[in-house]
């Protein structure tokens, strides 16, 4: 029988809108089951804001959708050994603070200070890609900068660096190995990524040159 992780550990996916988070975030979520563990999938809640969304969305509605997302991962955080998010309370704080013109007036700073600790792992997808319409999300890069200027400005406070991977867009398809990812997070929490009796993955061939993922200093 196959040992479980003694922990559930948590991913989130962050960024700005039209930047392949939920691509990133069912392919990693897939690799994590190839490797034998349970994973609970926790999609983008602001979809389902009643408030409205994008450039004309107020602070009322910004904090729905932040109050939403800690909702959504208290739901399911027992569910599975792994939790992958399509995005975090950091990203969503920073819309939060854009549509309240930098302000914070209702305070929520230091609960998402709080919980951003939460996450064993963050991976920031940055916007090297168009956007594209989907009739939801905007279409505007200058509101897509201005989260990205927001999330720039908020970040290093809010996640450690050794939990953090930084990657591409642009590098976000089917030809792209999330093995070393999945590798990082069992380092992360300290467990054998692979379950028992699930046979160890073979080196990949691919004439593509895959990214580098930032090297991650671990504390012994």
């Amino acid at each position: 029988m196959s040992r479980a992780w003694s922990r559930n550990a948590k991913v989130a996916f962050i960024g700005s809108h039209g930047i392949r988070k939920t691509t990133a975030v069912h392919a990693f979520a897939n690799t994590m089951q190839r490797a034998g563990r349970s994973v609970e999938h926790g999609r983008e809640v602001v979809r389902d804001n009643p408030l409205g969304i994008n450039e004309g969305a107020t602070g009322e509605a910004q904090l729905w959708v932040l109050v939403s997302q800690i909702r959504q991962e208290l739901r399911f955080a027992t569910n599975a050994e792994v939790l992958v998010l399509d995005r975090g309370v950091m990203d969503n704080f920073a819309y939060y603070l854009r549509a309240c013109g930098g302000e914070d007036p209702f305070d929520v700073a230091p609960l998402v200070a709080k919980w951003s600790a939460t996450y064993d792992m963050v991976v920031r997808l940055q916007p090297d890609v168009a956007l594209r319409a989907d009739g939801v999300r905007s279409t505007s890069d200058t509101f897509r900068d201005e989260i990205e200027h927001i999330l720039d400005t908020r970040l290093p406070a809010l996640v450690l660096e050794r939990q953090l991977v930084v990657l591409k867009a642009s590098d976000i398809d089917d030809r792209f190995d999330w093995w070393p990812l999945a590798e990082r997070l069992a380092a992360l929490v300290e467990e054998p990524l692979f379950a028992d009796g699930v046979p160890k993955r073979k080196p990949r061939r691919t004439t593509r040159t895959q990214p580098d993922t930032p090297q991650l200093e671990m504390d012994v």
